[in-house]
């Protein structure tokens, strides 16, 4: 098994409309290992996450989490997904229980969880992101890098054997970026596997085991993170990432 990528995808095609937005899209994700999709806006990063969780049914191609094909019409599907944490760019908290029970809604309800022990892991991941003093708080008292963090330890507290990250930075002032990519970091340290869609460069290359750049829905160019911001091979990598790392006009 621990040669098994715990994410494999083969020639993934999906289309919107008539519009092919992932283009016989190849990926394998190793066992204890960060994937960063990079791209513009509109170039598959998101699909290509949601249709690793099966929220978007592929045209083509076929989907492994471990040694199953989870794309197997066959497959059970609620099955995969607890499998699999996600986090959004919307924090998706639900306003009227506290950070506990939104924590613990998924373990109890999904998983069979007993309460104490949902609630004694949630406890536990909240104070290892330095929110344990806000269990009992309701998500609109909580800063929008707080908020992130919790929906983050909502994907961990289903002990997930992947973790799909979506833009997770991307509805945070600036000043809060910084929090949530600290948590990223020290899953990473943890041994977590994850894929994860980011305009952080900098942050994808200080963390990043594999680095996939996606161009109008096809994997362009993939390598290290040393290798793809280092010596990019394409020329449209090369581009994009001269205007994602050019300082911003002040």
């Amino acid at each position: 098994m621990s040669d098994t990528p715990v994410l494999r995808m083969e020639s993934v095609r999906k289309t919107f409309g008539g519009s092919v937005v992932l283009r016989d899209v190849d990926l394998e994700v190793a066992p204890h290992t960060v994937t960063a999709l990079i791209g513009a806006s509109g170039s598959g990063k998101s699909t290509l996450l949601r249709c690793a969780n099966l929220l978007e049914e592929i045209d083509d191609g076929a989907i492994w989490l471990d040694d199953e094909e989870i794309t197997d019409p066959r497959a059970d599907q609620d099955a995969v997904r607890r499998r699999i944490g996600v986090v959004f760019q919307a924090y998706n908290l639900f306003p009227h229980m506290t950070v506990l029970e939104n924590i613990t809604l998924a373990p109890r309800r999904v998983h069979g969880v007993p309460r104490a022990e949902a609630e004694e892991r949630a406890r536990e991941l909240l104070e290892r992101l330095g929110l344990g003093a806000r269990a009992g708080e309701y998500p609109d008292r909580l800063s929008g890098g707080q908020q992130q963090r919790v929906a983050i330890v909502r994907a961990l507290a289903v002990r997930p054997r992947l973790l799909l990250l979506d833009e997770v930075t991307a509805a945070l002032d600036p000043e809060l970026v910084g929090e949530v990519l600290t948590v990223v970091r020290g899953l990473k340290e943890d041994g977590m596997t994850m894929v994860l869609a980011t305009h952080e460069m900098a942050f994808a290359r200080d963390v990043a085991d594999q680095v996939c750049f996606l161009d109008g829905g096809v994997v362009l160019e993939r390598g290290s993170a040393e290798q793809v911001f280092g010596e990019p091979v394409e020329e449209r990598t090369r581009r994009f990432l001269r205007r994602a790392t050019a300082p911003s006009a002040s």
